[in-house]
């Protein structure tokens, strides 16, 4: 059964692309604090941009998903969305 994504909610899908980023903007975190406690001069300035990466990510990858989104949602309404095939499988063992 082919399906086609035709639209895609912006708000929605933001949110969700929003967490996961903040996750993995922790990552970033991680690699600031030691460059803050230890690190001298410039590297304490960059040990705070990696500190508040999450936050950068966060919003930064809101609005650049929403933007394609809103994209997405213009082009498949005029040439069609993604396309995929479906299978039924049965749940039970």
């Amino acid at each position: 059964m082919r399906q086609q994504i035709v639209r895609i909610s912006i708000l929605q899908s933001s949110k969700i692309l929003v967490a996961i980023y903040v996750l993995f903007g922790f990552i970033y975190t991680l690699i600031g604090i030691p460059m803050i406690l230890f690190g001298e001069g410039a590297m304490e300035i960059v040990g705070i941009f990696y500190l508040f990466g999450p936050v950068f990510m966060g919003l930064f990858g809101f609005l650049f998903f929403a933007f394609f989104a809103w994209i997405y949602n213009l082009l498949a309404s005029v040439l069609g969305g993604f396309e995929f095939e479906l299978k039924t499988v049965d749940t039970e063992p």
